[in-house]
């Protein structure tokens, strides 16, 4: 039996089903869904009738069986009803589902003559969840793109389903990204700014809490600093870069020695409030438009609970290994083996979503061929 199920080529791409109203429908106000994938409810689709959007009150739908029926206003016959699914994505075939891989490792791992005797369906949902976690974070992790303004406070959350930033970078008028690096290295948001008397001492409020400081004193500065000096980019008559270290009959206005190459920027910094799980930016920021490139764990969702087919058989080497590992009267011999499958696997996994192209490398060394003059 073929894996594509029901969907049609028509219903796959326009993310949605059509149909054309017979009199039988248009008697009964009864459309079946036939997708592969039925909506999880009445809110993860809009209904238009000849164009028009019907309104939600009209209609009931079951989730379970995948049947809409109108209860007023019905379909005319002949006219055009489009079922349209909201958050719907494209390319799933890739993915196989976190039901069918539990599935697939107790039919294929345990039970009596297999390598697993017996084993608790919750034990292998447990370390399936922890494999899907590592292979997020290293195998076939999914980038997550968020398109954000920075506000004029230049402060942002982090996202919901956060773990690890990959890039951010800002948008300018023809679309093209300016990566923002971090300077946590060289500035912080304190977590908490205490308030002092005279003496140091803390002050406390009514419910006798510390009394805090907002912004923080080196929050306050980071969000005001000038970015030129930051960076080193003063002008001809500064103490420190012309006068003692550039000789202007040598070099051009504007040229610098000495300088740290990792402060050099014009595209504006952020740094990290792990405390408090948000962004801060640079001045020259606010207003501007970035992109926010991170790395979720893959289990915030239902929906995002899927790994990769071509790294399919490393997870189920990694649930092998997790359980086998864990069991007691286990031989060492077996779980060594365990170990080096996984192992094997999971390298084979990284290989194969790697996505090395022949022709994008030897795009890429052209560049390098250039004689420079």
């Amino acid at each position: 039996m073929g894996l594509l199920g029901t969907t049609t080529a028509e219903q796959y791409y326009s993310l949605g089903q059509r149909f054309e109203t017979t009199s039988a429908q248009a008697t009964s106000g009864e459309y079946q869904l036939t997708v592969q994938e039925l909506p999880l409810s009445i809110d993860s689709f809009i209904i238009e009738d000849d164009g028009l959007e019907v309104n939600q009150s009209n209609y009931s739908y079951n989730a379970a069986t995948g049947l809409i029926t109108f209860s007023s206003s019905l379909p005319a016959e002949d006219s055009v009803v489009q079922v349209s699914f909201i958050d719907r994505s494209l390319g799933d075939y890739r993915y196989i589902k976190f039901e069918d891989i539990i599935n697939n490792f107790v039919y294929g791992y345990t039970g009596e003559g297999k390598v697993i005797n017996k084993i608790k369906r919750s034990e292998v949902i447990f370390h399936a969840k922890r494999g899907i976690q590592e292979f997020a974070y290293d195998i076939s992790k999914i980038e997550k793109i968020q398109e954000l303004d920075v506000p004029p406070n230049l402060t942002l959350p982090m996202p919901q389903d956060y773990v690890k930033y990959t890039l951010l970078s800002w948008v300018d008028d023809a679309g093209i990204e300016h990566p923002i690096f971090p300077v946590n290295t060289l500035t912080s948001r304190p977590s908490q700014s205490v308030a002092q008397d005279e003496d140091g001492n803390y002050l406390f409020d009514s419910s006798e809490a510390i009394t805090e400081i907002t912004p923080s004193l080196t929050q306050g500065r980071f969000d005001s600093f000038s970015l030129n000096v930051f960076a080193n980019n003063n002008n001809k008559d500064d103490y420190w870069l012309y006068t003692h270290y550039v000789s202007g009959e040598v070099f051009t206005d504007g040229s610098r020695y000495g300088l740290d190459p990792s402060r050099v920027n014009i595209n504006g910094y952020f740094v990290i409030d792990e405390a408090n799980g948000q962004f801060g930016f640079s001045s020259e920021m606010a207003g501007r438009t970035i992109l926010l490139k991170y790395i979720s764990d893959g289990l915030a969702t239902d929906a995002e609970m899927k790994v990769s087919k071509l790294a399919e058989e490393a997870l189920y080497k990694y649930i092998y290994h997790a359980i086998v590992s864990t069991k007691l009267g286990i031989p060492e011999y077996q779980i060594a083996r365990a170990k080096k499958e996984r192992r094997a696997a999971m390298r084979n996994a990284k290989l194969r979503l790697y996505n090395l192209s022949a022709n994008e490398m030897i795009n890429a060394f052209r560049g390098k061929s250039k004689i420079i003059k």
